[in-house]
C-alpha cells in the first residue's frame, strides 16, 4: 500500500510534465545556433585553358598541369581579364577526385594586378569524367566542381575587400576554357 501513493503522485503530476515539454519555442532556451551566411554573386570568370602537361603517376597520383592562356572577368564587383602564365595543378585520384590548385593574374578594369589562388574538388561518375577529358559539353550539374579562391591584393588598394573576404566558387570545365562563378560569403 506504501507504493501506491507515490505511483498517484506521479500520475497526478504527468500532465504537467508533459505541458512543461511542450513549451513553445519562445518559452526554449535561446538558441545558440548562427545564421546561414549568405552568397552574393562577385564575378564570373572564363579561364582560357592550354593542354594539359601529363606529369605521370607520383606517388600514386596522376599529376597533370594544365596552362592558364587568359581569360575575363566580369561581374558587379569585379571586371578586367586574365593575364596569361598562369597554371592549374591538379592531382588526379584513383576514383577519379581531381585535387585543384590554381594559381593566376587578374588584370582589373583599373589597371590593378591580382592574384588569385584557388583550391578546390572535381568529381563524379565515371562516364561523365570521360566525356569532359574527350572535350565533350557536360551539363555541370553532373558532376561536383566547387573552388574556394582566395586573393592577393594590395591592402590599401581599391581591391582590398577582395583579401578580406571568403569566397565560394561553382564552376564547370569545358574543352578550352573553365567557367568560375565566384560567389562573395557574406
Amino acid at each position: 500500500m506504501t507504493d501506491t501513493l507515490p505511483r498517484r503522485s506521479l500520475l497526478k503530476a504527468m500532465p504537467g510534465l508533459a505541458l512543461a515539454g511542450a513549451a513553445t519555442p519562445a518559452m526554449a532556451a535561446p538558441s545558440d545556433a548562427l545564421a546561414t551566411p549568405p552568397l552574393t554573386l562577385a564575378m564570373r570568370l572564363r579561364v582560357l585553358i592550354g593542354a594539359p602537361q601529363e606529369l605521370g603517376t607520383v606517388d600514386g597520383v596522376r599529376k597533370r598541369i594544365i596552362p592558364i592562356t587568359g581569360g575575363s572577368v566580369d561581374g558587379p564587383r569585379l571586371t578586367g581579364k586574365i593575364l596569361p602564365g598562369g597554371a592549374d595543378w591538379q592531382s588526379i585520384r584513383p576514383d577519379g577526385t581531381a585535387d585543384i590548385l590554381a594559381r593566376y593574374s587578374i588584370e582589373a578594369s583599373d589597371g590593378t594586378i591580382l592574384s588569385i589562388v584557388n583550391p578546390g574538388y572535381r568529381h563524379g561518375p565515371a562516364p561523365v569524367l570521360a566525356r569532359i577529358a574527350a572535350g565533350d559539353a557536360v551539363d555541370p550539374a553532373l558532376y561536383y566542381f566547387r573552388t574556394t579562391p582566395r586573393f592577393e591584393v594590395a591592402s590599401d588598394g581599391p581591391h582590398a575587400w577582395l583579401g578580406r573576404t571568403v569566397f565560394l566558387c561553382t564552376a564547370a570545365r569545358y574543352r578550352d576554357h573553365v567557367r568560375l562563378d565566384i560567389f562573395a560569403v557574406g
